[in-house]
């Protein structure tokens, strides 16, 4: 198992860490990690894994691995293979990786906004999308705009805390996702909670308050099938 250090510390750029596998592929899995496996609609987070002799591997993306709790680190084509046991450092792509806080956190708002069951979803660096079951249109852009704008300069605090399965299954409103459950049978779940705003399982990295997201705006509001409504967002730099 990867001790995934993101979980308890979404702010950490860099980690010294250990190889501890490599695959027949050539991911390389590490004691433990500050990058984000694709998971969630989010995507797997990228960087740079620095051997001990100063080699740099680039990683193009980070997966979740066949064994429970494995977390992957996908090297770019032509780089490297390091040597099990070897100590690394690895070096986060902030940015990029911020972005997605920013948005993962933004959607978040966005289901309060529209309390509506979540069908599907994605994030993104640059944009990020929710999918609502809503038999009828009638969704204004500039409203929805107005009322995210709202909830972000209120800055209020972003945490996180564990349930059991038993606390969530007694709590089934805390699932918003029609589509994709909370993952059960380990014994607890993660939630993140927006105060006063939302509160949801994720196991997502998201940012310390929502005055940290930024100005957004609704991009668009498309019709995905006769009960679907796509809801896209972008940041309004």
């Amino acid at each position: 198992m990867t001790e995934a250090v993101f979980r308890d510390d979404p702010y950490c750029r860099s980690l010294e860490c250990r190889i501890v596998a490599v695959n027949e592929r050539g991911g390389i899995v590490l004691d433990r990690t500050i990058f984000y496996p694709t998971g969630g609609g989010q995507p797997g987070d990228s960087g740079i894994l620095r051997l001990g002799d100063g080699t740099d591997i680039v990683i193009a993306t980070t997966v979740k691995g066949e064994a429970a709790g494995e977390i992957v680190h996908v090297p770019t084509e032509g780089q490297p293979r390091p040597g099990v046991g070897e100590e690394a450092t690895l070096i986060l792509d902030w940015e990029r990786r911020h972005r997605h806080m920013r948005m993962h956190s933004c959607l978040h708002l966005l289901s309060a906004v529209l309390p509506y069951p979540v069908t599907g979803g994605s994030v993104g660096a640059a944009k990020g999308r929710l999918d609502f079951d809503i038999a009828e249109a009638g969704l204004d852009k500039e409203a929805i705009t107005a009322r995210l704008n709202e909830m972000i300069a209120s800055d209020r605090p972003v945490t996180t805390r564990w349930i059991s399965d038993e606390e969530l299954a007694a709590q089934p409103e805390l699932v918003k996702t029609m589509a994709v459950k909370p993952p059960s049978g380990q014994g607890r779940v993660r939630l993140v909670e927006i105060e006063g705003l939302d509160l949801q399982p994720c196991g997502g990295t998201h940012v310390a308050s929502t005055g940290e997201i930024g100005a957004v705006r609704v991009a668009k509001i498309e019709k995905k099938g006769r009960q679907n409504r796509r809801v896209s967002i972008v940041f309004d730099e």
